[in-house]
């Protein structure tokens, strides 16, 4: 179905920075959507937490864990805030994907073994968060994403910005990109965080590549499953042949040809036997259906005329393992 905006009844327009549409409609909810669009639909006018309640219909104190989502997330400016009788006006910032240079923690970067975690107590993490506002906006703006924190889930969150180093942003972008694909168990989070850390991806354009380059590979796999009929996840073996595969650029319907080959002659799933079938046709300059379905042709020809020349029983030759198709087990 297709969509097409209807510009002739607009009134008065405002604009929405591209960076949300691009890198949040995922990621934040609809009441941090809501919030932003009222903000920046009242620009430069003074705004309270009731009011943007009252027009949005999400409660002043969620209304508050947005404005800090956003700017966080560097949509808006650090200094925004919702206004009190004592706060000032909500501004916004141009959008920028690199974080303010006072945002980089002094932190040692190196990637550490999950034993090297920290273990702070209950009493030691709120003695930090006194000491430390990024810490205690961190967890704020955690608790919208995955509810209330664990003291496991605050160590961590420590631990990947006091020690990995990862920046608010991106603390804040793996969180809800965990929370959008339901894994939000502190070890999951803390693998992708190490490998972030240790491939240096520290801004939220980094970020937001990296989510499209795992989203990528897991709509790649959960097609290869589709194509096998495979009712569980690959195994880590299974894993590298797809990645291979990918990696090759072997398209879906050449790997579906591959394992109806397979199919045919073993009748089962083997992921090494149809990986030789793959080779075999790259190696001899075929990356199509097509192509390997005109070298059977070519082959099944040629078969014909020899028995042919020879007086054979054609049904002979039409028992044949292509050429293409010949490797070893």
């Amino acid at each position: 179905m297709e969509f097409k905006v209807n510009c002739g009844i607009w009134g008065a327009m405002f604009g929405v920075p591209s960076i949300v549409a691009d890198n949040f409609l995922k990621l934040a909810s609809g009441q941090q959507i809501k919030v932003l669009l009222f903000l920046l639909r009242c620009s430069g006018k003074t705004c309270s937490a009731e009011e943007i309640s009252a027009n949005t219909g999400v409660s002043a104190e969620e209304v508050e864990d947005a404005v800090l989502f956003w700017q966080q997330a560097n949509v808006l400016s650090p200094q925004t805030s919702v206004n009190t009788p004592s706060a000032q006006p909500i501004m916004t910032a141009p959008v920028s994907t690199k974080a303010p240079a006072n945002n980089t923690p002094a932190a040692n970067t190196a990637v550490a073994a999950p034993d090297h975690k920290f273990n702070f107590s209950g009493s030691e993490i709120a003695a930090i968060m006194e000491k430390s506002q990024d810490i205690k906006e961190l967890f704020k703006i955690s608790e919208t994403i995955l509810g209330p924190l664990k003291n496991g889930q605050m160590n961590s969150i420590i631990w990947m910005f006091d020690h990995l180093g990862l920046k608010k942003e991106v603390i804040i972008t793996l969180l809800s990109y965990c929370a959008s694909i339901e894994k939000v168990n502190t070890a999951y989070i803390e693998k992708i965080a190490s490998v972030w850390a240790e491939k240096e991806i520290n801004t939220i354009a980094a970020a937001q590549d990296e989510i499209q380059s795992i989203n990528a590979g897991r709509e790649y796999i959960s097609r290869i499953m589709q194509i096998f009929q495979m009712q569980n996840r690959p195994t880590s073996k299974q894993n590298e042949f797809i990645q291979q595969w990918k990696n090759a650029g072997f398209s879906f319907e050449l790997i579906e040809y591959a394992y109806e080959k397979t199919i045919e002659q073993i009748n089962k799933l083997n992921f090494n036997y149809i990986n030789k079938i793959l080779l075999s046709w790259r190696d001899s300059g075929f990356m199509s259906v097509k192509e390997v379905q005109n070298a059977e042709s070519e082959y099944v020809k040629k078969k014909k005329n020899t028995a042919s020349k020879n007086n054979s029983d054609d049904s002979d030759y039409e028992k044949y393992e292509s050429v293409i198709n010949k490797f070893l087990l």
